[in-house]
């Protein structure tokens, strides 16, 4: 999946460790739009979720905090080691499936499905098989899929430019504006113009704002067969297919060619350490993890890690206050969240579309990955990225494979 002019990312480690002297303000932005993306796309499922099986609140506040707390030592961590920007995420089609699922079995069989999920997770890290399958993946067909995962994100700008009109275009032409003369303050300055605005316009609302602490409780597991099928083997192929591929290909894409086998090992091991607390497991991030690898990121590409290390600060705090995030974010108007993401995006998505169509051979394949991931199609609770990839992979085995 490398690509000729894709840089070496090998050395880095090698070279001294200067997270204070390598961060900007454009870094601790990305880093807290990827946090606040990821929050707000999908933190209303574990609510959901947790109502329907009629968890307690403190329940439902130890899950969020046991996936905030993974999320925020994995990407800090990892993102340090490896020197690149290495974003963790929580399953959110795995949270979906959890919507129906969970209801239907005990909650400690729920909490040891979890770990039988963490443990699959666990050995493909460690047994190194991803890797080899990544490397036979078409650059162009990878740069095709992070185009299309990052497409629906992208066009919801203009989505909410149909209901908060002058909200939108304050934002949008700010974007424009700032990038013409200032392209690293790009994004800060739209965000700061977009709350502003909100503000003027009546739509910032803190009345159900408030601040507690999460506790953390702790569920001993039990273990069925019945909640391993229906909850803990769904749960690893949704990660695997809709969250670690895509999300190591957005690495790929942008030139970071870091393993990927200690990646999706310590990620399974973080998983199986909370999984008591109520994670369902966290995985590779896929478009929050875009925004902190593009461009608005840091001009510097080397530079970019620390974007994903403001991320991970940013999910700190957000767990260590549980679902007082949850009121932070519900006070802001939905179309600043996603115009804001979609802004941040539009870098990746320019990038993923040139390099799909980069070779000629391959370019079929990436218009059929690019189509079939944006167009959001579901089958068999797997999400569109991953049959994208399947459609993408036979379209160039049937037009390419060699003739006799």
């Amino acid at each position: 999946m490398t690509t000729p002019s894709s840089p070496d990312f090998s050395t880095a480690t090698r070279t001294p460790l200067r997270p204070f002297t390598d961060t900007s303000l454009s870094a601790l932005v990305a880093g807290f739009v990827a946090m606040m993306t990821g929050y707000t796309s999908s933190l209303v499922l574990m609510f959901q979720a947790g109502r329907a099986a009629h968890l307690t609140d403190a329940q439902i506040s130890s899950w969020i905090w046991a996936l905030s707390m993974g999320m925020a030592l994995c990407t800090i961590g990892l993102s340090l080691r490896f020197r690149a920007p290495i974003v963790i995420a929580w399953s959110t089609p795995g949270a979906a499936l959890l919507v129906s699922s969970l209801p239907h079995v005990a909650y400690p069989e729920a909490i040891g499905a979890f770990i039988v999920c963490a443990l699959l997770l666990t050995i493909v890290g460690l047994t190194g098989w991803f890797d080899t399958l990544m490397k036979k993946i078409p650059a162009g067909i990878a740069a095709a899929l992070l185009a299309g995962i990052l497409f629906e994100i992208g066009i919801e700008i203009f989505r909410a430019a149909q209901f908060q009109t002058a909200l939108v275009l304050a934002m949008f032409f700010t974007y424009l504006a700032v990038k013409r003369f200032a392209t690293r303050y790009a994004i800060p300055a739209t965000l700061v113009v977009g709350t502003a605005v909100a503000g003027a316009l009546g739509l910032l609302d803190f009345s159900a704002f408030r601040v507690a602490f999460a506790v953390p409780v702790l569920t001993a597991p039990a273990f069925s067969l019945s909640a391993i099928v229906s909850i803990g083997i769904p749960l690893f192929v949704v990660a695997m297919a809709s969250q670690n591929v895509p999300g190591i290909a957005v690495l790929r894409a942008d030139g970071y060619q870091t393993p990927s086998a200690p990646l999706i090992a310590t990620t399974g091991v973080a998983s199986l350490l909370l999984a008591p607390f109520g994670s369902h497991g966290v995985n590779l991030a896929a478009i929050t993890a875009a925004i902190c690898t593009g461009r608005e990121a840091h001009e510097d590409r080397s530079k970019r890690y620390m974007a994903a290390v403001w991320c991970g600060l940013f999910y700190l705090i957000a767990g260590i206050f549980g679902a007082t995030i949850a009121a932070l974010f519900g006070s802001l108007p939905k179309a600043l969240v996603v115009s804001v993401a979609a802004l941040a995006l539009f870098g990746s998505i320019m990038s993923g579309l040139t390099n799909a169509m980069h070779d000629a051979r391959q370019r079929e394949a990436a218009l059929v990955t690019f189509m079939v991931t944006a167009s959001g199609l579901t089958l068999l609770s797997i999400g569109s990225a991953f049959w994208g990839l399947v459609a993408g992979l036979l379209t160039q085995f049937v037009l390419n494979a060699r003739r006799t």
